[in-house]
């Protein structure tokens, strides 16, 4: 399957959005999974608009403003936490397949505490047969600490190629997790904020990536995460036949190598 984040610019309603990403070709999407980005409160209905579209939703995103604050003992720390273990059980009544979250960055190093709320969360997503996605970010040596701790099949990784190239590049992160490999984020680097570029556009190697991918024994959806931020020229049908032709090219790269 080949599939995009859902919420990735332009001003036109989810309903209509999955109809474009479907016409485009795509098979599934990727939903961010609260009100923020300019979603509503009405962000769980799009797993219904999607489905109506044709869509599969590939996984949700879990909401990121606080996930600092993981190992924090008080509020704070209770209110993210809270937040994973609904998002886990949103999973499962909705019948969703996996979980992505952001582990705290590195500068906020996670605790006994953290690791007694990531037990949690992960001993929440085996009752309810949910995969968890650990994503890296500028947080390699919590992700490590995480997917050392919690050898779970239910707890897994989600590889995102910019923050990759942008954090970590010297960190063979699909080598080192590659059989924990969930979800992907695939995007480029450069543009306005040095990221969420559609591939090909960028830096990266996409052939050495998408080797990877496979040597891994990936065999998930091919999930782009681009935004419009440089693209806002374009219209939303060019843009997502452009992100389509990529994500067909960086697909057939992972299948020529299995």
């Amino acid at each position: 399957m080949i599939g995009i984040y859902d919420c990735f610019g332009y001003d036109v309603p989810f309903s209509e959005r999955y109809r474009l990403i479907k016409y485009a070709g795509f098979d599934c999407v990727m939903l961010w999974w609260s009100d923020k980005f300019g979603r509503g409160s009405g962000y769980k209905e799009d797993v219904r608009y999607a489905r109506n579209a044709g869509l599969t939703v590939e996984n949700i995103h879990a909401p990121v403003h606080e996930q600092n604050n993981l190992s924090i003992d008080g509020l704070d720390g209770e209110s993210v936490f809270q937040s994973y273990l609904q998002c886990v059980q949103d999973c499962n009544e909705y019948g969703i397949p996996t979980l992505v979250i952001h582990l705290p960055g590195d500068d906020h190093p996670i605790n006994e505490l953290g690791l007694k709320r990531v037990a949690a969360v992960v001993k929440q997503a085996e009752i309810c047969g949910v995969k968890i996605a650990f994503e890296n970010l500028d947080n390699i040596r919590n992700l490590e600490l995480v997917l050392k701790t919690f050898r779970s099949p239910n707890a897994g990784f989600c590889y995102d190629s910019c923050h990759h190239a942008n954090y970590a590049p010297r960190f063979d992160l699909l080598e080192k997790f590659g059989d924990r490999l969930a979800a992907l984020h695939l995007h480029d680097n450069g543009g306005k904020n040095n990221q969420h570029r559609i591939p090909f556009d960028g830096n990266i190697d996409w052939e050495t990536v998408a080797g990877k991918i496979a040597v891994a024994g990936y065999t998930g959806a091919t999930d782009l995460e681009p935004m419009n931020w440089d693209y806002e020229n374009i219209s939303i049908h060019e843009f997502l036949a452009q992100a389509f032709q990529t994500a067909t090219k960086i697909d057939g790269l992972i299948k020529r190598v299995l």
